[in-house]
Protein backbone atom coordinates (compact mmCIF):
# COMPACT_ATOMS: atom_id res chain seq x y z
CA UNK A 1 0.00 0.00 0.00
CA UNK A 2 1.31 3.38 -1.00
CA UNK A 3 2.36 5.37 1.98
CA UNK A 4 0.64 9.15 2.38
CA UNK A 5 3.22 12.29 1.75
CA UNK A 6 2.39 14.48 4.35
CA UNK A 7 3.23 17.41 3.13
CA UNK A 8 1.82 19.62 5.86
CA UNK A 9 4.96 19.58 8.27
CA UNK A 10 7.09 22.02 6.88
CA UNK A 11 10.50 20.40 7.56
CA UNK A 12 11.49 16.69 8.91
CA UNK A 13 11.20 16.26 12.51
CA UNK A 14 13.92 14.84 14.04
CA UNK A 15 13.16 11.83 15.90
CA UNK A 16 15.13 8.67 17.90
CA UNK A 17 14.36 4.92 18.61
CA UNK A 18 15.07 3.72 21.46
CA UNK A 19 14.66 -0.47 22.51
CA UNK A 20 16.57 -2.92 24.21
CA UNK A 21 15.71 -5.20 20.99
CA UNK A 22 17.62 -5.64 17.57
CA UNK A 23 14.80 -7.43 15.85
CA UNK A 24 11.85 -5.33 17.17
CA UNK A 25 14.62 -1.60 16.26
CA UNK A 26 14.42 -2.69 12.76
CA UNK A 27 10.92 -2.94 12.42
CA UNK A 28 10.25 0.34 14.21
CA UNK A 29 12.58 1.86 11.73
CA UNK A 30 11.41 -0.09 8.32
CA UNK A 31 8.10 1.81 9.44
CA UNK A 32 9.24 5.36 10.34
CA UNK A 33 11.01 5.54 7.17
CA UNK A 34 7.85 4.88 5.44
CA UNK A 35 6.99 8.47 6.82
CA UNK A 36 8.62 11.19 5.04
CA UNK A 37 7.84 14.03 7.24
CA UNK A 38 10.19 11.98 9.74
CA UNK A 39 14.06 12.05 10.49
CA UNK A 40 15.76 9.03 12.81
CA UNK A 41 18.62 10.70 14.26
CA UNK A 42 19.25 8.25 16.78
CA UNK A 43 18.64 4.77 17.24
CA UNK A 44 19.57 3.21 20.46
CA UNK A 45 19.52 -0.33 22.29
CA UNK A 46 19.50 1.33 26.33
CA UNK A 47 17.97 4.40 27.86
CA UNK A 48 21.39 4.50 28.52
CA UNK A 49 22.64 5.04 25.22
CA UNK A 50 20.10 7.33 24.33
CA UNK A 51 20.74 9.58 27.32
CA UNK A 52 24.45 10.16 26.61
CA UNK A 53 23.36 10.46 22.66
CA UNK A 54 20.66 13.40 23.13
CA UNK A 55 23.70 15.32 24.99
CA UNK A 56 24.38 16.10 20.86
CA UNK A 57 20.88 15.83 19.56
CA UNK A 58 17.48 17.40 19.61
CA UNK A 59 14.72 15.20 18.75
CA UNK A 60 10.97 16.03 19.05
CA UNK A 61 9.69 13.11 18.75
CA UNK A 62 10.55 9.54 20.62
CA UNK A 63 9.85 6.02 19.99
CA UNK A 64 10.17 4.34 22.72
CA UNK A 65 10.35 0.64 24.32
CA UNK A 66 9.17 0.47 27.77
CA UNK A 67 10.26 -2.42 29.53
CA UNK A 68 14.16 -2.24 29.22
CA UNK A 69 17.22 -3.28 31.73
CA UNK A 70 18.32 -0.51 33.56
CA UNK A 71 16.14 2.61 33.10
CA UNK A 72 12.49 1.95 31.39
CA UNK A 73 11.19 3.60 28.71
CA UNK A 74 8.73 5.03 30.88
CA UNK A 75 11.67 6.47 33.34
CA UNK A 76 13.46 7.61 30.35
CA UNK A 77 10.35 9.83 29.45
CA UNK A 78 10.23 11.21 32.76
CA UNK A 79 14.12 12.76 31.86
CA UNK A 80 12.75 14.08 28.46
CA UNK A 81 9.40 15.76 29.13
CA UNK A 82 10.72 18.54 27.40
CA UNK A 83 10.39 16.46 23.99
CA UNK A 84 6.52 16.65 23.00
CA UNK A 85 5.96 13.99 20.71
CA UNK A 86 6.38 10.44 22.12
CA UNK A 87 4.89 7.33 21.41
CA UNK A 88 5.48 3.97 23.46
CA UNK A 89 6.36 0.82 21.87
CA UNK A 90 5.70 -2.04 23.88
CA UNK A 91 4.72 -5.98 24.41
CA UNK A 92 3.08 -5.22 28.04
CA UNK A 93 -0.24 -3.30 27.14
CA UNK A 94 -0.85 -3.09 31.10
CA UNK A 95 1.65 0.30 30.76
CA UNK A 96 -0.97 1.99 29.06
CA UNK A 97 -2.30 3.98 31.73
CA UNK A 98 1.15 4.72 33.04
CA UNK A 99 2.29 5.95 29.55
CA UNK A 100 -0.79 8.32 28.73
CA UNK A 101 0.40 9.90 32.57
CA UNK A 102 3.88 11.07 30.50
CA UNK A 103 1.88 12.63 27.97
CA UNK A 104 2.34 9.95 25.30
CA UNK A 105 0.89 10.66 22.10
CA UNK A 106 -0.38 7.07 21.38
CA UNK A 107 0.59 3.81 23.24
CA UNK A 108 1.34 0.75 20.16
CA UNK A 109 1.59 -3.02 21.53
CA UNK A 110 4.09 -5.42 19.88
CA UNK A 111 3.79 -6.87 16.96
CA UNK A 112 3.20 -3.48 15.73
CA UNK A 113 0.12 -3.46 13.09
CA UNK A 114 0.66 -1.64 9.68
CA UNK A 115 -2.80 -0.39 9.71
CA UNK A 116 -2.14 0.72 13.48
CA UNK A 117 1.33 2.50 13.03
CA UNK A 118 -0.47 4.43 10.69
CA UNK A 119 -2.83 5.76 12.70
CA UNK A 120 -0.17 6.68 15.08
CA UNK A 121 1.51 8.42 12.56
CA UNK A 122 -1.44 10.16 11.41
CA UNK A 123 -2.21 11.99 14.77
CA UNK A 124 1.75 12.48 15.64
CA UNK A 125 1.06 14.43 12.55
CA UNK A 126 -1.93 16.23 13.53
CA UNK A 127 0.04 17.15 16.83
CA UNK A 128 2.80 18.40 14.66
CA UNK A 129 0.74 20.67 12.01
CA UNK A 130 -0.68 22.01 15.77
CA UNK A 131 2.85 22.94 17.00
CA UNK A 132 3.76 24.23 13.76
CA UNK A 133 0.74 26.23 13.17
CA UNK A 134 0.68 27.17 16.77
CA UNK A 135 0.59 30.92 17.50
CA UNK A 136 3.18 32.12 19.49
CA UNK A 137 1.47 35.47 21.25
CA UNK A 138 3.86 38.03 21.00
CA UNK A 139 2.36 41.00 22.66
CA UNK A 140 -0.49 43.20 22.71
CA UNK A 141 -1.17 46.87 21.06
CA UNK A 142 -3.00 48.87 22.98
CA UNK A 143 -4.91 46.73 24.66
CA UNK A 144 -7.26 45.75 21.76
CA UNK A 145 -5.17 44.00 19.78
CA UNK A 146 -2.56 41.18 20.08
CA UNK A 147 -0.06 39.83 17.24
CA UNK A 148 0.42 36.39 17.16
CA UNK A 149 2.90 33.84 14.94
CA UNK A 150 1.36 31.24 12.74
CA UNK A 151 4.61 29.10 11.19
CA UNK A 152 6.22 32.13 9.24
CA UNK A 153 3.88 34.71 9.60
CA UNK A 154 2.74 37.36 12.29
CA UNK A 155 -0.94 37.34 12.34
CA UNK A 156 -2.94 40.74 14.18
CA UNK A 157 -6.31 39.67 16.22
CA UNK A 158 -8.53 42.26 17.42
CA UNK A 159 -9.40 41.10 20.96
CA UNK A 160 -13.02 42.42 20.57
CA UNK A 161 -13.32 39.72 18.13
CA UNK A 162 -12.49 36.54 20.25
CA UNK A 163 -15.32 34.49 21.92
CA UNK A 164 -13.77 32.47 24.54
CA UNK A 165 -10.57 30.81 25.17
CA UNK A 166 -9.43 26.66 25.32
CA UNK A 167 -7.04 25.18 26.94
CA UNK A 168 -5.11 22.35 24.74
CA UNK A 169 -2.83 21.46 27.05
CA UNK A 170 0.52 23.60 26.67
CA UNK A 171 -1.64 26.12 24.43
CA UNK A 172 -4.38 28.19 24.24
CA UNK A 173 -7.34 28.51 21.25
CA UNK A 174 -8.24 31.52 20.44
CA UNK A 175 -12.02 31.36 18.93
CA UNK A 176 -13.14 33.84 16.94
CA UNK A 177 -16.60 34.10 14.56
CA UNK A 178 -14.45 33.84 11.37
CA UNK A 179 -11.44 31.40 12.73
CA UNK A 180 -9.86 29.30 15.44
CA UNK A 181 -5.84 29.80 16.36
CA UNK A 182 -3.42 28.82 18.82
CA UNK A 183 -0.78 30.18 21.11
CA UNK A 184 1.68 28.68 22.65
CA UNK A 185 0.60 29.41 26.39
CA UNK A 186 -1.19 28.14 28.64
CA UNK A 187 -4.65 29.37 29.26
CA UNK A 188 -3.67 30.19 33.03
CA UNK A 189 -0.82 32.29 31.72
CA UNK A 190 -2.69 34.50 28.99
CA UNK A 191 -5.55 35.18 31.33
CA UNK A 192 -2.68 37.48 33.35
CA UNK A 193 -1.75 38.92 30.33
CA UNK A 194 -3.27 42.83 30.56
CA UNK A 195 -4.92 42.09 27.31
CA UNK A 196 -7.17 39.45 28.45
CA UNK A 197 -8.77 41.38 31.26
CA UNK A 198 -12.00 41.04 29.98
CA UNK A 199 -12.22 37.49 30.19
CA UNK A 200 -13.53 35.18 32.70
CA UNK A 201 -12.57 31.90 33.52
CA UNK A 202 -15.79 29.41 33.77
CA UNK A 203 -13.96 26.09 33.79
CA UNK A 204 -10.50 24.73 33.83
CA UNK A 205 -10.33 24.38 29.96
CA UNK A 206 -12.67 27.52 29.24
CA UNK A 207 -12.67 31.54 29.75
CA UNK A 208 -15.03 33.34 28.02
CA UNK A 209 -15.15 37.60 27.02
CA UNK A 210 -18.24 38.82 29.12
CA UNK A 211 -19.50 41.24 26.00
CA UNK A 212 -20.50 38.20 24.23
CA UNK A 213 -22.20 36.08 26.77
CA UNK A 214 -25.88 35.89 25.74
CA UNK A 215 -27.29 33.27 28.19
CA UNK A 216 -25.96 31.69 31.89
CA UNK A 217 -27.36 27.91 33.50
CA UNK A 218 -25.70 26.43 36.17
CA UNK A 219 -24.29 23.88 33.55
CA UNK A 220 -23.74 26.41 30.61
CA UNK A 221 -22.88 29.52 29.23
CA UNK A 222 -23.68 30.38 25.95
CA UNK A 223 -21.30 32.18 23.58
CA UNK A 224 -22.96 33.40 20.68
CA UNK A 225 -23.76 29.86 18.80
CA UNK A 226 -21.25 28.14 21.37
CA UNK A 227 -22.25 26.43 24.59
CA UNK A 228 -19.20 26.17 27.15
CA UNK A 229 -19.63 24.02 30.21
CA UNK A 230 -19.28 25.84 33.75
CA UNK A 231 -16.54 24.02 35.83
CA UNK A 232 -17.65 22.65 39.53
CA UNK A 233 -15.36 24.90 41.00
CA UNK A 234 -16.29 27.98 38.93
CA UNK A 235 -19.98 28.16 40.10
CA UNK A 236 -18.98 31.77 41.99
CA UNK A 237 -17.77 33.31 39.03
CA UNK A 238 -21.25 33.53 37.50
CA UNK A 239 -22.18 36.09 39.71
CA UNK A 240 -19.59 38.55 37.47
CA UNK A 241 -21.23 37.44 34.42
CA UNK A 242 -23.73 39.96 32.65
CA UNK A 243 -27.70 38.46 32.86
CA UNK A 244 -27.26 36.31 36.17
Amino acid sequence: MERPIYKTVQSPVSCIIVDDDEVDRLTTISFVRKYPFLKIDGVYASAEAAIEGLKLLQPEVLFLDIDMPGISGLALREKLMHIPGCIFITAYPDYAVESFEKDALDFLVKPIKINRFEKAMKRLEDFLVLRNKAALLEDALGGDTIFIKEGHEKIKIYLHDVLYLEALKDYTRIVTEAKKYCVLSSLGNLLKEKAFQSFVRIHRSYAVQLKYVSRISSALVMVKEYEIPVGRNYKDVLTQLPNH
